[in-house]
């Protein structure tokens, strides 16, 4: 399990600081398989793994956001818009992912990664809707919406953020580094509300574990992504991207039929 965890961690730290996506794509899936093999509850092993994986985005968000807003990479009017809305939607969502069968949270992040899958496969990266972020209540119920799936599937918000600023004319590596400076946003609120909702009565769960959070996976995982999410936001300076969306896109393509084969069986 710790082999399993670390491995997880190094790469979601790189995936963080690459697509500022919080690493959480990465982590959950790998964080599930690893607390099933350690004898964790199913019914609950998901639960942990998507508010671990939240807790481990705070340091994550920080490092990489640090690292982006060093190369004037992160667009701090976008932040000031979205951050109380975006605060609002993770609270809530994850004080209702907590509430909900595994088996919907698995069809949530199946379906979610699908389509971030298809939107990194498809050649998609010059297409723009519009030319600005949409303002008024439309402009404040997108970003509490990406707050709130995002808290229901334990990742950053970029997985969602980046298509969505992208698609709104901002530049793809701006919209990168806001991403990861929003994370730290969804991730604070969202730790909080897993921190303070309780598991069934005599889930067998990781030692440690407070609320849906394991302490034990938190402190694997969290200095990990810290050291590691850096370098992968150098190289995402220097990569060519529609190369790193392919790739990406079809890692999130496995990971979305297993999550969907999840939720269904």
């Amino acid at each position: 399990m710790i082999a399993a965890v670390a491995f997880a961690a190094t790469a979601g730290g790189l995936v963080a600081g690459l697509l500022g996506v919080g690493g959480g794509i990465v982590l959950v899936p790998a964080l599930d398989l690893a607390l099933g093999a350690a004898g964790v509850d199913r019914e609950v092993s998901l639960h942990i793994a998507v508010a671990t994986s939240m807790a481990t985005i705070i340091p994550t968000a920080i490092s990489s956001s640090r690292a982006h807003a060093s190369r004037n990479a992160v667009d701090f009017p976008v932040v000031k818009r979205w951050t109380a809305p975006i605060v609002i939607g993770a609270l809530v969502g994850a004080l209702a992912a907590a509430h909900v069968n595994g088996k919907v949270l698995a069809a949530v992040f199946g379906v979610v990664a699908l389509l971030s899958a298809l939107k990194m496969l498809l050649p998609l990266d010059g297409v723009v809707l519009r030319s600005s972020l949409p303002g008024g209540v439309g402009g404040a119920l997108l970003p509490a919406f990406i707050g709130g799936i995002s808290a229901m599937m334990g990742i950053g918000g970029g997985t969602l953020s980046v298509p969505t600023m992208t698609l709104c004319g901002e530049p793809v590596h701006k919209a990168v580094g806001t991403a990861a400076l929003l994370g730290l946003w969804i991730a604070l609120p969202a730790t909080v509300g897993y921190l303070i909702a309780q598991l069934p009565d005599g889930a067998v769960v990781p030692p440690l574990t407070i609320g849906h959070v394991s302490l034990i996976g938190l402190a694997l995982v969290a200095p990990i992504t810290w050291l590691v999410a850096p370098f992968g936001a150098r190289l995402a300076h220097s990569m060519d991207r529609r190369k790193l969306s392919a790739a990406f896109g079809a890692f999130l393509m496995i990971v979305a039929v297993r999550m969907l084969y999840r939720a269904l069986s």
